[in-house]
């Protein structure tokens, strides 16, 4: 079991056979098929760990370790990072640590002992993440045990029915990327994001009902359903946002949510927005804030025209620059107060995010630390929801 692995051999069985039994697999049964699979391929032990629910911890699947601080660990740079990281071990020669990725969300990462590591065993390690990425997205959409694997806290009602509406934190292809943060992580209740990819197209939104209890969850629920199944009619972005209005004039006439319902066109960069009574979009450009650049007169929120208007949804449009990122934002983020009181405010905001940017980060990461940025001053206690939607458009270079 501790001899070299060869370049063609028992190791790829092993691993085909690792993906037919973990799909089958209970999801905290996990851990037990992945060492069987880990032990034949000359590895000595690995764990699945997962992010929590607010990026600042990788938790074990294992049951009895510890959990690894995202922002304090060689394992949370290689998550932070997207990088191979390989140091010291003194239980078995060396500690590597792969991220866990599926397509553009980080999920956390694997820790593997081993004593060696040639380019072999490198590539089943490689190979053996991949396919636990998949295997871990697939399980955790119904497994109660991931889920709380994934929180530090108890989650109150209207928060877990908006989480358990909301799409991947995450999601790209080479030509774009969209990623969200939301919190109070455990105590959201009327905000939410929703992202997808066509071929052509990412589409985005962002959502804010008004209140903070089940109602404003429920406002939330409605547009976003009322969003996607426009979407997925082929709806342009007026008619998308007119099929909102008529369902929550028609199921919840006393409910209104503001919100920018975005498309962004893969191939040639046009950015256009509807703005629905919402703080405007941020166009981010050379790690600069453009100044009102996507600020246009704001339209009544949605729920209203249906009731008080018959006129059509204004759609404004933009062309963007190879690596323009847009930022969307509630106005739990600009309104919450700081030390002493004051309006932490879109000065401040627009301070942050230059300081988040100017790294050089994967936008994920950026946003991760923007939100804790944010929190930080908030001494991690948020009065309203604060949630913000980064999209990065970036072409392939001709």
């Amino acid at each position: 079991m501790g001899s070299e692995p060869t370049a063609h051999g028992p190791g790829e069985w092993l691993l085909e056979e690792l993906l037919s039994e973990a799909h089958a697999a209970a999801p905290m049964d996990l851990p037990k098929v992945v060492n069987r699979c880990a032990t034949a391929i000359g590895l000595h032990e690995v764990v699945v760990y997962l992010v929590d629910l607010q990026q600042r911890h990788l938790v074990p699947l294992t049951e009895g370790l510890p959990q690894l601080g995202v922002d304090s660990s060689k394992a949370g740079y290689a998550y932070r990072t997207l990088s191979l990281q390989v140091t010291d071990s003194p239980a078995a020669g060396l500690a590597v640590w792969l991220p866990l990725v599926d397509g553009e969300e980080r999920l956390g990462v694997l820790g593997i002992r081993t004593e060696t590591l040639d380019a072999t065993r490198l590539r089943r390690c490689r190979m053996l993440a991949s396919v636990l990425a998949m295997v871990v997205t697939s399980k955790r959409a119904y497994s109660d045990s991931f889920a709380r694997r994934s929180r530090t806290e108890q989650m109150e009602l209207p928060a877990e029915m908006l989480r358990a509406v909301l799409p991947p934190r995450t999601i790209g292809n080479g030509r774009a990327l969209s990623t969200a943060v939301l919190e109070p992580a455990y105590r959201i209740g009327g905000d939410a994001f929703d992202h997808s990819l066509t071929n052509t197209t990412l589409h985005a939104a962002i959502l804010d009902s008004m209140g903070h209890d089940l109602a404003s969850g429920l406002t939330t629920a409605v547009a976003m359903a009322g969003c996607r199944n426009a979407r997925r009619a082929d709806a342009e972005l007026p008619e998308l946002v007119a099929a909102i209005d008529r369902a929550l004039a028609e199921w919840l006439p006393e409910q209104y949510c503001t919100g920018v319902v975005t498309q962004l066109d893969l191939a040639g960069g046009i950015f256009r927005w509807c703005n629905c009574g919402h703080p405007p979009p941020l166009l981010i450009r050379n790690e600069r804030v453009l100044d009102r650049a996507l600020e246009r007169a704001p339209q009544p929120p949605m729920g209203m025209p249906a009731r008080f208007s018959e006129g059509p949804r204004e759609v404004h449009e933009v062309a963007l620059e190879p690596g323009d990122r847009v930022l969307m934002y509630t106005d739990g983020v600009t309104e919450s107060r700081i030390e002493g009181g004051a309006e932490f405010g879109l000065d401040r905001f627009t301070d942050s995010i230059i300081r988040a940017t100017a790294a050089g980060e994967p936008a994920p990461e950026a946003l991760r630390r923007l939100i804790h940025s944010i929190l930080g001053r908030q001494n991690k206690r948020l009065q309203d929801d604060a949630t913000l939607l980064l999209i990065e458009w970036r072409p392939p270079r001709q």
